[in-house]
């Protein structure tokens, strides 16, 4: 089976959070089950989304499903891929990951690691537990898939 980096359920809470800046792509904030924050931008032009949407997003170093590296492009060469299972597929690259720390009232203190990944020009941020950031890598190539319920 494909390794997973990052596989979550998350639902739309805002679309475009500074303005519209594109006729046919919107920036969606989006939360997750686990606590996670995303920013997405999405060409709603080809897959719509709206307030309150929910939807499984996976981040991928492949789409062969045994795992093993991709030749650096895509074939439609009849073969099961694990984009079979997704209706939005995007491919990139994650540029930057950081650390935030931050100190509540009491003086508790708390991390947060947001990853930055750009998909051709359509960026993502993703922020939570730093536990969610082990596997990334900078300049690491990654698959971005979605799936509505």
């Amino acid at each position: 089976m494909a390794e997973h980096l990052f596989k979550d359920k998350f639902k739309v809470t805002r679309l475009d959070p500074d303005g519209k800046k594109f006729d046919k792509v919107t920036r969606i904030e989006a939360t997750s089950e686990n606590e996670m924050y995303m920013q997405l931008d999405v060409a709603t032009e080809v897959y719509a989304m709206k307030l309150g949407d929910t939807f499984n997003m996976v981040l991928a170093l492949t789409l062969n499903l045994d795992g093993s590296t991709d030749a650096g492009y895509y074939t439609q060469a009849g073969r099961k891929t694990l984009a079979d299972d997704y209706d939005y597929i995007m491919h990139g690259k994650l540029y930057k990951i950081s650390e935030d720390s931050t100190k509540d009232s009491n003086g508790n203190s708390s991390t947060k690691v947001e990853i930055y990944a750009s998909f051709g020009g359509l960026l993502m941020i993703l922020r939570g537990d730093p536990s969610c950031a082990a596997g990334f890598q900078l300049d690491q190539r990654l698959f971005l898939l979605i799936k509505k319920p």
